[in-house]
């Protein structure tokens, strides 16, 4: 009998493996799910076989499929996951069954029932985590319930454990390959507590089944957010705000200088210098739209000394060469130059006066967020 069960557990062992190795979809973290997902519910044949230690001394063959022990039964079963890992099942199987007296098979048969309530270990999920296209799922479990034997009008209680492989062929619906084994007082067989020597009698009922599982409701679990990635990018949202009022308190300090030099300076001069100083438009991570229109004020005043003057300005784009490769940030930085030029003719600057350049990621400023940004300055 024990040799029996551990070939079926390397045979579905050794079988579903070759099923897993073809799984190789991507895994994720998932958030729990609402009481009414992830039901399932179960039926499948059997075939059961009854031992104990009240057959010593009968010289009674070992073997599993003798008529004097084994019969065919069937098997319902409804349950639910409560992570992809863990679940609960109530299972009821049973009606043909025996009572080991003898090896003639006369006067044997005893109808029966039993319920158990078992915990599912899904160990696929636990230790290769959930991914919803995997096709197999190793899942042991054990658990405890009660007996009904028809036949001598007598309840039992017993303990269960097993091992579940499901098979999954389509969205919904899953074959099943279990073995269990269930221990029993000896009330379930009609036969006395103890025998002759004070050993307590204890039937073992082990069983072999196939079946189908049945997905009801929501099946899947949904992912994990992100909130990393929620986290960067509200981060390089505040990044490039506090890069423009750094920009902005640093032309507020060189105007408060200029101010404090005009008696010496020529006011041209002074327009001069404050219309060449480069000026930021800063972007959002891996985007090429202006992060805040506040900073197109600045732009402004160079488009109108552009237009007056029929002078020439130089856009110049860049990225952030922390976040992406060369190939992809000096594209990046290519559109963020454009988008500020056209900006630019918006405001009425003529296209053959704006000269684009594209430095790609560049890694001058800090934080790095300053350097998702776009500049603008008369040409020299």
């Amino acid at each position: 009998m024990k040799k029996l069960f551990i070939a079926l557990i390397f045979a579905c062992v050794s079988v579903t493996g070759m099923a897993q190795n073809a799984d190789i979809t991507e895994k994720y973290s998932v958030a729990t799910n609402s009481f009414w997902s992830n039901w399932f519910i179960q039926a499948g044949v059997t075939w059961d076989a009854w031992y104990g230690n009240y057959e010593d001394g009968m010289g009674l063959s070992k073997s599993p499929f003798k008529k004097f022990r084994s019969n065919p039964g069937i098997s319902i079963g409804i349950g639910k996951w409560f992570t992809p890992g863990l679940g609960l099942r109530t299972k009821v199987q049973g009606i043909w069954g025996k009572s080991v007296w003898d090896g003639d098979n006369a006067g044997n048969l005893n109808r029966y029932w039993m319920v158990n309530e078992q915990v599912l270990f899904n160990l696929s999920n636990l230790f290769c985590g959930y991914n919803e296209n995997r096709v197999w799922n190793f899942i042991p479990f054990f658990g405890a319930g009660l007996a009904r034997s028809c036949t001598y009008n007598r309840y039992a209680m017993g303990l269960s454990v097993g091992i579940l492989n499901e098979f999954w062929v389509s969205k919904r619906v899953a074959i099943n390959f279990e073995i269990g084994w269930n221990r029993y007082e000896s009330d379930i067989c009609g036969m006395p507590a103890e025998m002759g020597s004070g050993i307590m009698n204890h039937p073992n009922h082990a069983y072999a089944e196939v079946g189908v599982t049945f997905n009801l409701g929501k099946r899947t679990w949904n992912k994990v957010p992100d909130v990393d990635a929620i986290k960067a990018l509200s981060q390089s949202q505040i990044d490039a705000l506090n890069a423009q009022l750094a920009d902005e308190k640093a032309e507020n300090e060189r105007l408060k200088n200029e101010l404090a030099n005009k008696k010496t300076e020529p006011v041209v001069k002074v327009e001069k210098e404050y219309i060449t100083n480069p000026v930021s438009v800063f972007f959002n991570l891996n985007k090429s739209a202006i992060a805040s229109k506040k900073d197109l004020v600045n732009v402004k005043n160079l488009a109108d000394y552009s237009k007056d003057n029929n002078a020439k300005l130089v856009v110049t784009g860049y990225a952030d060469s922390a976040t992406g490769p060369a190939d992809y940030n000096r594209a990046l930085s290519q559109k963020r130059a454009e988008r500020v030029a056209d900006e630019l003719v918006k405001m009425g600057v003529k296209k053959e006066n704006i000269q684009i350049v594209a430095k790609g990621g560049v890694d001058t400023l800090v934080p790095p967020s300053y350097n998702r940004r776009a500049t603008v300055e008369i040409a020299k």
